[in-house]
Protein backbone atom coordinates (compact mmCIF):
# COMPACT_ATOMS: atom_id res chain seq x y z
CA UNK A 1 0.00 0.00 0.00
CA UNK A 2 1.54 3.36 -0.97
CA UNK A 3 2.42 5.76 1.82
CA UNK A 4 0.03 8.74 1.81
CA UNK A 5 1.44 12.18 1.31
CA UNK A 6 2.36 13.70 4.71
CA UNK A 7 0.85 17.07 3.88
CA UNK A 8 -2.46 15.40 3.04
CA UNK A 9 -2.47 13.54 6.36
CA UNK A 10 -1.76 16.74 8.27
CA UNK A 11 -4.40 18.73 6.46
CA UNK A 12 -7.02 16.02 6.88
CA UNK A 13 -6.29 15.66 10.58
CA UNK A 14 -6.69 19.37 11.22
CA UNK A 15 -9.79 19.57 9.07
CA UNK A 16 -11.48 16.94 11.22
CA UNK A 17 -10.54 18.85 14.39
CA UNK A 18 -11.90 22.20 13.29
CA UNK A 19 -15.52 22.75 14.34
CA UNK A 20 -17.88 25.11 12.59
CA UNK A 21 -16.98 28.78 13.09
CA UNK A 22 -18.29 30.10 16.38
CA UNK A 23 -17.68 33.59 17.71
CA UNK A 24 -19.44 33.08 21.06
CA UNK A 25 -18.18 29.58 21.81
CA UNK A 26 -17.82 28.91 25.55
CA UNK A 27 -14.46 27.41 26.47
CA UNK A 28 -13.69 25.43 29.59
CA UNK A 29 -10.50 26.71 31.18
CA UNK A 30 -9.93 24.37 34.14
CA UNK A 31 -10.26 21.00 32.45
CA UNK A 32 -9.53 19.36 29.13
CA UNK A 33 -12.48 20.14 26.78
CA UNK A 34 -14.36 17.20 25.31
CA UNK A 35 -14.01 18.45 21.73
CA UNK A 36 -11.84 20.72 19.64
CA UNK A 37 -12.46 24.44 19.27
CA UNK A 38 -11.88 26.89 16.47
CA UNK A 39 -8.22 28.04 16.54
CA UNK A 40 -9.11 31.75 16.34
CA UNK A 41 -11.49 31.40 19.29
CA UNK A 42 -8.80 29.77 21.44
CA UNK A 43 -6.20 32.29 20.30
CA UNK A 44 -8.44 35.17 21.34
CA UNK A 45 -9.24 33.52 24.68
CA UNK A 46 -5.60 32.93 25.56
CA UNK A 47 -4.52 36.37 24.38
CA UNK A 48 -7.24 38.05 26.41
CA UNK A 49 -6.08 36.28 29.56
CA UNK A 50 -2.42 37.14 28.90
CA UNK A 51 -3.28 40.86 28.80
CA UNK A 52 -3.80 40.59 32.57
CA UNK A 53 -0.10 39.76 33.07
CA UNK A 54 2.36 42.53 33.81
CA UNK A 55 4.32 44.40 31.15
CA UNK A 56 7.73 42.69 30.93
CA UNK A 57 9.49 45.99 30.18
CA UNK A 58 8.26 47.40 33.49
CA UNK A 59 9.47 44.35 35.44
CA UNK A 60 12.37 45.82 37.39
CA UNK A 61 12.75 42.64 39.45
CA UNK A 62 14.11 40.36 36.77
CA UNK A 63 17.61 40.20 35.33
CA UNK A 64 16.15 38.26 32.39
CA UNK A 65 16.10 39.71 28.88
CA UNK A 66 12.75 41.26 27.96
CA UNK A 67 13.67 42.80 24.60
CA UNK A 68 15.25 41.38 21.47
CA UNK A 69 15.58 42.65 17.94
CA UNK A 70 12.94 41.47 15.43
CA UNK A 71 15.61 39.58 13.48
CA UNK A 72 16.57 37.57 16.59
CA UNK A 73 12.91 36.84 17.32
CA UNK A 74 12.51 35.62 13.74
CA UNK A 75 15.47 33.26 14.05
CA UNK A 76 14.00 31.83 17.25
CA UNK A 77 10.66 31.30 15.53
CA UNK A 78 12.40 29.68 12.55
CA UNK A 79 14.17 27.14 14.78
CA UNK A 80 11.59 26.66 17.53
CA UNK A 81 10.96 23.03 16.56
CA UNK A 82 14.62 21.97 16.54
CA UNK A 83 15.85 19.84 19.43
CA UNK A 84 19.41 20.55 20.50
CA UNK A 85 19.75 16.99 21.81
CA UNK A 86 19.45 15.69 18.25
CA UNK A 87 22.93 16.77 17.23
CA UNK A 88 23.22 14.44 14.25
CA UNK A 89 20.09 15.92 12.67
CA UNK A 90 20.96 19.55 13.44
CA UNK A 91 24.75 19.75 13.08
CA UNK A 92 24.79 23.49 12.36
CA UNK A 93 23.09 24.39 15.63
CA UNK A 94 25.58 22.09 17.35
CA UNK A 95 28.41 23.95 15.61
CA UNK A 96 26.92 27.28 16.74
CA UNK A 97 26.86 26.04 20.33
CA UNK A 98 30.53 25.03 20.11
CA UNK A 99 31.45 28.41 18.62
CA UNK A 100 29.64 30.20 21.46
CA UNK A 101 31.57 28.13 24.00
CA UNK A 102 34.87 29.11 22.37
CA UNK A 103 33.83 32.77 22.26
CA UNK A 104 33.05 32.68 25.98
CA UNK A 105 36.30 30.84 26.72
CA UNK A 106 38.29 33.62 25.05
CA UNK A 107 36.15 36.33 26.69
CA UNK A 108 36.89 34.77 30.09
CA UNK A 109 40.64 34.47 29.43
CA UNK A 110 40.91 30.69 29.34
CA UNK A 111 44.65 29.89 29.00
CA UNK A 112 43.87 27.32 26.31
CA UNK A 113 40.41 28.01 24.81
CA UNK A 114 40.61 24.86 22.70
CA UNK A 115 40.83 22.74 25.86
CA UNK A 116 37.85 24.30 27.58
CA UNK A 117 34.86 22.02 28.08
CA UNK A 118 31.50 23.72 27.96
CA UNK A 119 27.85 23.39 27.10
CA UNK A 120 24.63 25.33 26.89
CA UNK A 121 21.92 24.69 29.46
CA UNK A 122 18.34 25.75 30.10
CA UNK A 123 19.57 28.53 32.39
CA UNK A 124 22.14 29.42 35.01
CA UNK A 125 20.47 27.22 37.62
CA UNK A 126 21.20 24.09 35.58
CA UNK A 127 24.67 25.39 34.70
CA UNK A 128 25.42 26.04 38.38
CA UNK A 129 24.30 22.56 39.37
CA UNK A 130 26.56 21.05 36.71
CA UNK A 131 29.43 23.09 38.09
CA UNK A 132 28.62 21.86 41.60
CA UNK A 133 28.43 18.25 40.43
CA UNK A 134 31.86 18.49 38.83
CA UNK A 135 33.28 19.92 42.08
CA UNK A 136 31.74 17.08 44.08
CA UNK A 137 32.95 14.37 41.73
CA UNK A 138 36.51 15.75 41.62
CA UNK A 139 36.55 15.86 45.44
CA UNK A 140 35.29 12.27 45.63
CA UNK A 141 37.97 11.07 43.21
CA UNK A 142 40.69 12.82 45.19
CA UNK A 143 39.45 11.45 48.52
CA UNK A 144 39.24 7.89 47.20
CA UNK A 145 42.76 8.13 45.81
CA UNK A 146 43.88 9.13 49.31
CA UNK A 147 41.93 6.27 50.90
CA UNK A 148 39.63 8.70 52.72
CA UNK A 149 35.89 8.81 53.37
CA UNK A 150 33.63 10.57 50.82
CA UNK A 151 30.47 10.70 52.87
CA UNK A 152 30.43 14.30 54.15
CA UNK A 153 31.02 16.82 51.33
CA UNK A 154 30.36 20.49 51.98
CA UNK A 155 30.21 23.61 49.81
CA UNK A 156 31.15 27.07 51.13
CA UNK A 157 29.32 30.16 49.86
CA UNK A 158 27.91 33.48 51.02
CA UNK A 159 24.41 33.73 52.44
CA UNK A 160 23.59 35.90 49.42
CA UNK A 161 23.76 33.05 46.87
CA UNK A 162 20.87 32.49 44.50
CA UNK A 163 18.40 29.75 45.44
CA UNK A 164 19.83 27.36 42.80
CA UNK A 165 22.79 26.70 45.12
CA UNK A 166 20.48 25.82 47.97
CA UNK A 167 18.71 23.43 45.61
CA UNK A 168 22.02 21.91 44.55
CA UNK A 169 23.03 21.25 48.17
CA UNK A 170 19.63 19.71 48.91
CA UNK A 171 19.23 17.63 45.75
CA UNK A 172 22.79 16.31 45.63
CA UNK A 173 23.38 15.80 49.35
CA UNK A 174 26.08 18.35 49.96
CA UNK A 175 26.24 20.25 53.24
CA UNK A 176 25.81 23.97 52.50
CA UNK A 177 28.02 26.23 54.59
CA UNK A 178 26.69 29.75 54.34
CA UNK A 179 28.98 32.56 55.43
CA UNK A 180 26.55 35.04 57.02
CA UNK A 181 26.22 38.68 56.10
CA UNK A 182 27.19 41.46 58.48
CA UNK A 183 26.00 45.08 58.58
CA UNK A 184 27.83 46.80 55.76
CA UNK A 185 29.07 43.50 54.25
CA UNK A 186 26.43 41.81 52.17
CA UNK A 187 28.45 39.19 50.28
CA UNK A 188 31.33 36.75 50.65
CA UNK A 189 34.73 38.24 51.54
CA UNK A 190 38.13 36.60 52.08
CA UNK A 191 38.43 37.52 55.75
CA UNK A 192 35.42 35.38 56.74
CA UNK A 193 35.88 32.52 54.33
CA UNK A 194 38.44 29.99 55.52
CA UNK A 195 36.86 29.43 58.93
CA UNK A 196 34.14 27.51 57.06
CA UNK A 197 36.53 25.33 55.02
CA UNK A 198 37.99 21.91 55.84
CA UNK A 199 39.11 18.69 54.13
CA UNK A 200 35.52 17.94 53.12
CA UNK A 201 35.00 21.21 51.24
CA UNK A 202 34.39 20.42 47.58
CA UNK A 203 34.70 24.05 46.52
CA UNK A 204 33.85 27.68 47.17
CA UNK A 205 31.14 29.49 45.20
CA UNK A 206 31.81 33.13 44.39
CA UNK A 207 29.14 35.37 42.92
CA UNK A 208 29.83 37.96 40.25
CA UNK A 209 26.69 40.02 40.66
CA UNK A 210 24.71 39.30 43.81
CA UNK A 211 20.98 38.81 43.42
CA UNK A 212 20.42 40.88 46.55
CA UNK A 213 22.16 44.10 45.56
CA UNK A 214 24.08 43.64 42.28
CA UNK A 215 27.52 43.74 43.93
CA UNK A 216 30.55 41.71 42.82
CA UNK A 217 32.30 39.39 45.23
CA UNK A 218 36.12 39.84 45.29
CA UNK A 219 36.98 36.63 43.45
CA UNK A 220 40.72 37.35 43.23
CA UNK A 221 40.99 38.08 46.96
CA UNK A 222 39.00 34.94 47.78
CA UNK A 223 41.35 32.87 45.61
CA UNK A 224 44.32 34.44 47.40
CA UNK A 225 42.83 33.52 50.78
CA UNK A 226 42.41 29.93 49.56
CA UNK A 227 46.04 29.95 48.36
CA UNK A 228 47.05 30.80 51.92
CA UNK A 229 44.73 28.13 53.30
CA UNK A 230 46.33 25.52 51.03
CA UNK A 231 49.82 26.59 52.09
CA UNK A 232 48.82 26.19 55.74
CA UNK A 233 46.78 22.97 55.54
CA UNK A 234 47.66 21.27 52.24
CA UNK A 235 43.99 21.31 51.18
CA UNK A 236 43.42 22.50 47.63
CA UNK A 237 39.92 24.00 47.25
CA UNK A 238 38.73 25.01 43.76
CA UNK A 239 36.49 27.98 43.04
CA UNK A 240 33.36 28.13 40.92
CA UNK A 241 32.25 31.58 39.74
CA UNK A 242 28.51 32.07 39.53
CA UNK A 243 28.53 34.75 36.88
CA UNK A 244 24.84 34.42 36.05
CA UNK A 245 24.69 38.14 35.32
CA UNK A 246 28.16 39.58 35.83
CA UNK A 247 30.08 37.23 33.54
CA UNK A 248 28.51 39.00 30.55
CA UNK A 249 28.95 42.46 32.07
CA UNK A 250 32.40 42.60 33.70
CA UNK A 251 34.41 41.65 30.54
CA UNK A 252 33.00 44.71 28.78
CA UNK A 253 32.87 47.26 31.60
CA UNK A 254 35.57 46.13 34.05
CA UNK A 255 38.39 44.68 31.92
CA UNK A 256 40.97 45.11 34.69
CA UNK A 257 38.93 43.10 37.18
CA UNK A 258 40.46 39.69 37.97
CA UNK A 259 37.66 37.16 38.37
CA UNK A 260 37.78 34.56 35.57
CA UNK A 261 40.11 31.84 34.24
CA UNK A 262 43.07 34.19 34.65
CA UNK A 263 42.93 32.97 38.26
CA UNK A 264 44.30 29.43 38.36
CA UNK A 265 42.00 28.45 41.23
CA UNK A 266 38.88 29.17 39.15
CA UNK A 267 37.80 25.77 37.83
CA UNK A 268 34.44 26.64 36.29
CA UNK A 269 32.13 29.53 35.44
CA UNK A 270 28.43 29.72 34.65
CA UNK A 271 26.41 32.52 33.13
CA UNK A 272 22.95 33.18 31.74
CA UNK A 273 22.64 33.85 28.04
CA UNK A 274 19.13 35.00 28.85
CA UNK A 275 20.32 37.83 31.09
CA UNK A 276 22.99 40.18 29.76
CA UNK A 277 23.55 37.79 26.85
CA UNK A 278 20.44 39.36 25.27
CA UNK A 279 18.47 36.15 24.67
CA UNK A 280 14.93 35.44 25.85
CA UNK A 281 14.64 32.85 28.67
CA UNK A 282 15.91 30.17 29.01
CA UNK A 283 19.56 29.75 28.13
CA UNK A 284 22.61 29.26 30.31
CA UNK A 285 26.25 28.37 29.78
CA UNK A 286 28.69 26.29 31.84
CA UNK A 287 32.42 26.26 31.11
CA UNK A 288 35.29 24.34 32.75
CA UNK A 289 38.90 25.44 32.59
CA UNK A 290 40.07 22.19 30.94
CA UNK A 291 39.25 18.51 30.65
CA UNK A 292 40.64 17.83 34.14
CA UNK A 293 38.07 20.17 35.69
CA UNK A 294 35.16 18.12 34.31
CA UNK A 295 35.56 14.39 35.04
CA UNK A 296 34.93 12.16 32.02
CA UNK A 297 32.61 9.93 34.04
CA UNK A 298 30.04 12.74 34.12
CA UNK A 299 29.90 12.99 30.33
CA UNK A 300 27.65 10.49 28.52
CA UNK A 301 28.05 9.37 24.92
CA UNK A 302 24.70 8.90 23.20
CA UNK A 303 24.05 7.28 19.83
CA UNK A 304 20.32 6.58 19.64
CA UNK A 305 19.48 9.78 17.76
CA UNK A 306 21.93 8.99 15.00
CA UNK A 307 25.69 9.45 15.24
CA UNK A 308 27.53 9.75 18.56
CA UNK A 309 27.64 12.88 20.68
CA UNK A 310 28.61 13.77 24.26
CA UNK A 311 25.96 14.90 26.74
CA UNK A 312 26.45 16.55 30.13
CA UNK A 313 23.20 18.22 31.08
CA UNK A 314 20.44 17.59 33.60
CA UNK A 315 17.94 18.04 30.82
CA UNK A 316 17.99 16.04 27.58
CA UNK A 317 15.68 17.56 24.97
CA UNK A 318 16.29 21.30 24.80
CA UNK A 319 15.30 24.04 22.36
CA UNK A 320 17.97 24.84 19.81
CA UNK A 321 16.39 28.24 19.15
CA UNK A 322 18.05 29.86 22.14
CA UNK A 323 21.52 28.81 21.04
CA UNK A 324 20.79 30.24 17.59
CA UNK A 325 19.69 33.50 19.21
CA UNK A 326 22.87 33.63 21.31
CA UNK A 327 25.01 33.07 18.25
CA UNK A 328 23.07 35.86 16.49
CA UNK A 329 23.62 38.17 19.47
CA UNK A 330 27.37 37.56 19.52
CA UNK A 331 27.71 38.07 15.75
CA UNK A 332 25.31 41.01 15.66
CA UNK A 333 26.88 43.12 18.39
CA UNK A 334 30.46 41.92 18.65
CA UNK A 335 32.63 43.02 21.55
CA UNK A 336 32.15 46.74 20.99
CA UNK A 337 28.39 46.44 20.55
CA UNK A 338 27.98 44.36 23.70
CA UNK A 339 30.14 46.88 25.54
CA UNK A 340 27.95 49.75 24.29
CA UNK A 341 24.79 47.98 25.50
CA UNK A 342 26.38 47.35 28.90
CA UNK A 343 27.55 50.98 29.13
CA UNK A 344 24.04 52.20 28.40
CA UNK A 345 22.58 49.99 31.12
CA UNK A 346 25.18 50.96 33.74
CA UNK A 347 24.87 54.66 32.88
CA UNK A 348 21.11 54.50 33.30
CA UNK A 349 21.45 52.57 36.56
CA UNK A 350 23.90 55.08 38.04
CA UNK A 351 21.76 58.00 36.93
CA UNK A 352 18.73 56.42 38.58
CA UNK A 353 20.76 55.85 41.75
CA UNK A 354 21.75 59.52 41.90
CA UNK A 355 18.14 60.61 41.44
CA UNK A 356 16.83 58.17 44.04
CA UNK A 357 19.44 59.38 46.53
CA UNK A 358 17.97 62.86 46.15
CA UNK A 359 14.49 61.69 47.18
CA UNK A 360 14.03 61.76 50.95
CA UNK A 361 14.00 59.46 52.89
CA UNK A 362 15.77 57.00 50.54
CA UNK A 363 19.40 55.89 50.86
CA UNK A 364 21.42 53.63 48.58
CA UNK A 365 22.80 50.20 49.42
CA UNK A 366 24.44 49.88 45.97
CA UNK A 367 24.54 52.41 43.15
CA UNK A 368 24.73 50.37 39.93
CA UNK A 369 28.49 50.75 39.57
CA UNK A 370 28.99 46.97 39.24
CA UNK A 371 25.96 45.16 37.82
CA UNK A 372 23.52 47.63 36.23
CA UNK A 373 21.31 47.10 39.28
CA UNK A 374 20.87 48.97 42.53
CA UNK A 375 19.33 48.42 45.92
CA UNK A 376 17.96 51.17 48.14
CA UNK A 377 16.22 51.38 51.50
CA UNK A 378 14.52 53.82 53.82
CA UNK A 379 16.93 55.84 55.93
CA UNK A 380 17.04 54.91 59.62
CA UNK A 381 14.30 56.71 61.49
CA UNK A 382 11.94 56.97 58.52
CA UNK A 383 8.42 56.25 59.72
CA UNK A 384 4.93 55.82 58.41
CA UNK A 385 5.53 53.28 55.64
CA UNK A 386 7.80 50.42 54.56
CA UNK A 387 9.52 49.32 51.37
CA UNK A 388 6.76 46.74 51.01
CA UNK A 389 4.17 49.54 50.94
CA UNK A 390 6.15 51.27 48.20
CA UNK A 391 6.47 48.05 46.19
CA UNK A 392 2.70 47.55 46.38
CA UNK A 393 1.96 51.15 45.39
CA UNK A 394 4.39 51.02 42.46
CA UNK A 395 2.76 47.82 41.22
CA UNK A 396 -0.51 49.72 40.99
CA UNK A 397 1.26 52.01 38.52
CA UNK A 398 2.49 49.07 36.44
CA UNK A 399 6.00 48.70 37.91
CA UNK A 400 7.22 45.44 39.41
CA UNK A 401 9.71 46.72 41.99
CA UNK A 402 10.60 43.91 44.41
CA UNK A 403 10.94 44.47 48.16
CA UNK A 404 12.65 41.89 50.37
CA UNK A 405 14.60 41.41 53.58
CA UNK A 406 18.26 40.39 53.78
CA UNK A 407 19.17 37.05 55.41
CA UNK A 408 20.07 36.73 59.10
CA UNK A 409 21.70 38.40 60.91
CA UNK A 410 20.78 41.36 58.68
CA UNK A 411 17.06 40.68 58.65
CA UNK A 412 16.42 44.21 59.93
CA UNK A 413 17.50 45.51 56.49
CA UNK A 414 14.71 45.64 53.91
CA UNK A 415 15.39 46.98 50.44
CA UNK A 416 13.94 47.66 47.03
CA UNK A 417 15.98 46.44 44.05
CA UNK A 418 15.93 47.81 40.52
CA UNK A 419 17.53 46.06 37.52
CA UNK A 420 18.34 47.95 34.32
CA UNK A 421 18.34 45.93 31.10
CA UNK A 422 18.46 46.69 27.39
CA UNK A 423 15.10 48.22 26.52
CA UNK A 424 14.82 50.24 29.73
CA UNK A 425 14.94 53.63 28.02
CA UNK A 426 15.70 57.09 29.37
CA UNK A 427 12.00 57.94 29.03
CA UNK A 428 11.05 54.93 31.14
CA UNK A 429 13.66 55.86 33.71
CA UNK A 430 12.19 59.36 33.96
CA UNK A 431 8.70 57.94 34.34
CA UNK A 432 9.89 55.61 37.08
CA UNK A 433 11.49 58.43 39.07
CA UNK A 434 8.32 60.51 38.74
CA UNK A 435 6.18 57.64 39.98
CA UNK A 436 8.56 56.78 42.85
CA UNK A 437 8.63 60.44 43.91
CA UNK A 438 4.84 60.66 43.91
CA UNK A 439 4.34 57.34 45.72
CA UNK A 440 6.87 58.37 48.37
CA UNK A 441 5.16 61.72 48.84
CA UNK A 442 1.71 60.17 49.21
CA UNK A 443 2.87 57.54 51.70
CA UNK A 444 4.70 59.96 54.00
CA UNK A 445 2.89 60.80 57.24
CA UNK A 446 0.86 63.99 57.18
CA UNK A 447 0.14 63.99 53.44
CA UNK A 448 -3.59 64.25 52.86
CA UNK A 449 -5.04 62.20 50.02
CA UNK A 450 -7.43 63.84 47.55
CA UNK A 451 -11.08 62.98 47.99
CA UNK A 452 -12.41 60.45 45.47
CA UNK A 453 -14.36 61.85 42.53
CA UNK A 454 -18.06 61.08 42.52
Amino acid sequence: MPIPDTDVITATAFDTLTPPAATDQILLVDELPRSASAPDVVLRRVRDELTLDGNAQLNLATFVTTWMEPQARQLMADTAEKNLADRAEYPQITAMEERCVRMLARLWHAPHPERVRGCSTTGSSEAAMLGGLALKRRWQQRRRAQGKDTGRPNLVMGANVQVCWKKFANYFEVEPRYVPMEPGRYHLTPDTLTAYCDDNTIGVVTVLGSTYDGSYEPVADICMALDGYQAATGTDIPVHVDGASGALVAPFLDPALMWDFQLERVASINTSGHKYGHVFPGLGWALWRDTAALPDELVFEIDYLGGRSPSFTLNFSRPGAHVVAQYYSFLRYGFEGLRDLAVQSRTTARDLAARIRAIAPWELVTDGSELPALAFRLAPGAQGFTVFDVSHAMRARGWHLPAYTFPAPCEDISVLRLVVRTGFTTDLAGRFIADLTEVTRRLRPGVSMPAPMR
